[in-house]
């Protein structure tokens, strides 16, 4: 594993009907969903250490830290962006920003820990 911190990553996605609170049923306005922006951000962290982990190693969400700040109704444009800030033996702490053009709409932390793929799939099953 070449494991470092300063690895990072970055998406930009434009809010659609399917992401709203209003959609998924985490409230009943229409703007991006917490949950929505929590799988964003999770998805950061991994394209982060793609590439970075053993082929047979994976990384699983252990602990979120999240923030949101302000709405971002559809047709917003927003970047996620992580940062793998530091590496304990497996485990991996990501901080994470999500900014539309004018301001940050949301910030937080993620860890996540490396696993052996088949043996974390075999206990899962």
């Amino acid at each position: 594993m070449t494991l470092v911190p300063g690895l990072r990553a970055q998406m930009l996605i434009m809010v659609e009907r399917e992401d709203t609170a209003s959609k998924i049923g985490s409230g009943d306005v229409p703007v991006l969903a917490t949950p929505r922006l929590l799988t964003f951000a999770e998805m950061v962290t991994v394209q982060a250490v793609v590439g970075h982990l053993d082929p047979a190693h994976t990384s699983v969400g252990t602990r979120v830290e999240l923030d949101h700040l302000a709405a971002s109704p559809v047709g917003t444009h927003v970047e996620v962006v992580a940062e793998l800030t530091e590496v304990d033996g497996r485990k991996l702490v990501f901080e994470f920003t999500a900014r539309d053009r004018e301001q940050v709409i949301s910030k937080g932390r993620i860890e996540r820990m490396v696993v052996d793929r088949e043996r974390f799939i075999s206990r899962s099953g």
